[in-house]
């Protein structure tokens, strides 16, 4: 088609110029016979030259639409996130991983716009002022906190138009938190072990020494060693549960839990505990089922946790409740509750209760077998499934936990209703 177009071409083109030359001789009074048949020649031959000359490189759209059709699937399945942006650090392209990290990146668009970082903004600039390979750390604080080694090397642009860069952001996340889950491990472990050790050394002392004849004390000291190694397996327990959560946590979970029905399934395994420590434990589930988005061994631990510090801190009758609400700004959600009628906690207090250690009363605590980190796994927990936490408690009132998780399948719907007014 397009050597048909430009024969078309010729051949008009050498028409027009015989008609001019036959025009030019008539006005001047030189036109005959054979000036005519040599401008007839003249159009034939330059339309035949014309149609014969050199041809126009071909065009391969289909070619380059191919290969960038590959580069974009390579860059899909790369799990990190990958941005390439030209030399005015216009975005030019990003995967899907790149985009899902920075919700404000847009094509065509400065990079700044998107990522709020001087110190990765002036690698950039760097690699693309000396065309040398940089190397700098990120770090984002919302909604999770994540760590990222970028990497930013020059690139040639596709398009002509000079060098751009690439930047690849390395995720240390998961690295980061065994290191730092590593030494704490070690940390909170050796000074919440000292005591129970040491005390299972003095009892052994005794028992080996003034005591070993002793029917009465050994049985006593025996039971007090079991207390303590009951002690220490329990705290090594939560410590390493703990540790699991907190490598997961900035991985949401894809699984669907009825929540209502785990409840169900708590209650009634701590009913029995509690009653021996004279409280009821009672539930109350409204209007199910109750569907979120989230692992059921890490809620359950969730639900068990609340429940037993309410049995142990509050006492009396603990009321277990589920219901409904809707949030305009955070969609629909489910909502736990977990009072007691206890001696409530001091204002003081309340915003260092997550924290891994932290006791109201150390001594009550240790005498009722706390560890010091159920509430701490309750956070971290809640902390993945893109839950809430409330503690509202005041002295001489009791205390009621709130906890409220994302429901599974109507986040959109809410989203998508008018503000009210």
């Amino acid at each position: 088609m397009a050597d048909d177009a430009r024969s078309r071409a010729a051949w008009t083109g050498a028409g027009i110029a015989a008609g001019f030359l036959g025009l030019a001789a008539w006005l001047g009074g030189a036109l005959d016979l054979w000036l005519i048949l040599a401008a007839l020649c003249a159009a034939c031959l330059g339309g035949l030259l014309g149609a014969r000359g050199r041809k126009a490189p071909p065009l391969r759209p289909a070619a380059s639409t191919g290969r960038r059709g590959i580069a974009e699937a390579l860059l899909a399945h790369v799990p990190d996130p990958v941005i390439l942006v030209d030399r005015r650090t216009l975005v030019l392209e990003a995967n899907p991983a790149a985009r899902a990290l920075l919700p404000a990146l847009h094509l065509a668009r400065p990079l700044s716009f998107a990522l709020r970082s001087p110190e990765v903004l002036d690698a950039v600039e760097a690699a693309l002022a000396t065309g040398a390979p940089q190397r700098i750390a990120y770090a984002t604080r919302i909604p999770l906190e994540r760590a990222f080694e970028v990497q930013v090397g020059p690139l040639p642009v596709p398009d002509g138009s000079g060098a751009g860069a690439v930047l690849f952001l390395r995720d240390l996340t998961s690295a980061r938190r065994l290191e730092t889950m590593r030494v704490d491990f070690v940390a909170n472990a050796s000074h919440e072990l000292r005591t129970p050790l040491a005390s299972l050394i003095g009892f052994i002392e005794t028992l080996q020494g003034p005591a070993r004849d002793d029917a009465p004390a050994r049985e006593r000291f025996l039971e007090i060693m079991r207390a303590q190694a009951q002690r220490m397996t329990r705290l090594i327990d939560d410590l390493l549960s703990l540790s699991r959560i907190e490598l997961r946590e900035h991985v949401a979970p894809t699984a669907t839990v009825d929540l209502g029905a785990l409840a169900r399934q708590m209650v009634d395994a701590q009913a029995p505990p509690a009653a021996r420590r004279g409280a009821e434990v009672t539930f109350t589930d409204g209007d199910g089922p109750y569907p979120v988005p989230g692992d059921a061994d890490e809620l359950a631990r969730v639900i068990e946790n609340l429940i037993e510090n309410a049995v142990k801190y509050g006492g009396g009758h603990v009321r277990v409740g589920l219901s409904r609400e809707d949030d305009p700004r955070h969609g629909a959600r489910i909502v736990l509750t977990v009072s007691d009628d206890g001696p409530g906690i001091a204002p003081e207090h309340i915003p260092r209760l997550t924290e891994r250690f932290y006791r109201v009363d150390v001594a009550s605590s240790r005498a009722r077998g706390g560890t010091g980190l159920g509430l701490a796994i309750v956070k971290h927990s809640l902390n993945r499934h893109r839950g809430r936490l409330a503690i509202d408690s005041a002295v001489g009132r009791g205390t009621t936990v709130r906890v409220s998780l994302p429901e599974h399948g109507r986040e959109a719907e809410i989203r998508d209703q008018p503000d009210p007014v």
